[in-house]
């Protein structure tokens, strides 16, 4: 039992692993993208993950767990914010692939308001309740800035993956918060969230993952972009 949240960590990664490598794929060459981006969101997320630990927003089950901490956190959670990411970023990658044009800009646009909205207004409404209020609001300020500021033009691929990243998302989240097993590896104040719950997941769940996804894909998408175009800088400088 003591394995039991490394164990979900490794079966969530071990398949996009080994999948990095495929000659259709080639994730594995998006890697020197990937890693700063997970350093980084994850760097943001596991300090925010210390201090809600730390005022007793959530915490672990000893039970499920190894015994090693890094800090306040078990060494399952800080590998979490790495293994989650590797297999949803690599999901994208693989859908982006294949997927033809998706979503019409004003589409695009009026979801993410509409969105920003929802999340503001239950954001401000449950403002007493820290994991809530600081999950909604932070999403929705991601959005905007995401959609206003950088003016991506792929929020509607973003928004659809996440659909499709939703069904191995609630059988991980599941096991994490008690569904299959004695009792939940992580737990959560009531007092902290809304306590409304799919299944055994919290509705904020959802909203976490997608921003702690959508924060590594904005990064991870920036540097290869900028990756490409110094590319093209130097094929051009060559060609003079």
């Amino acid at each position: 039992m003591q394995y039991t949240y490394l164990l979900v960590n490794f079966f969530t990664i071990i398949i996009p692993f080994l999948f990095s490598f495929h000659p259709k794929l080639k994730f594995h060459k998006t890697w020197s993208a990937f890693f700063p981006a997970v350093f980084i969101s994850g760097l943001i997320f596991v300090l925010w993950d210390m201090y809600f630990t730390h005022i007793g927003v959530w915490g672990f089950n000893e039970k499920y767990l190894t015994g090693i901490n890094i800090g306040n956190l078990p060494l399952e959670e800080v590998l979490f914010f790495f293994c989650i990411p590797y297999a949803c970023v690599f999901t994208y990658h693989c859908l982006d692939l294949f997927m033809g044009r998706t979503g019409d800009p004003k589409v695009q646009k009026m979801i993410t308001i509409l969105l920003v909205v929802g999340l503001l207004s239950f954001g401000i409404f449950f403002f007493s309740r820290s994991y809530t209020a600081t999950t909604f609001i932070s999403f929705a300020l991601l959005l905007l800035f995401a959609e206003f500021i950088l003016k991506i033009n792929w929020l509607s691929r973003f928004y659809l993956i996440y659909g499709v990243l939703l069904i191995p998302f609630f059988l991980v989240n599941g096991v994490l918060t008690g569904s299959w097993i004695e009792e939940e590896v992580v737990w959560y104040n009531s007092e902290e969230f809304m306590n409304f719950r799919i299944g055994t997941i919290p509705i904020e769940d959802v909203f976490y993952g997608a921003e702690l996804i959508l924060m590594n894909l904005l990064i991870y998408k920036y540097i290869l972009a900028r990756k490409s175009s110094l590319s093209k800088t130097s094929l051009k400088a060559k060609a003079l």
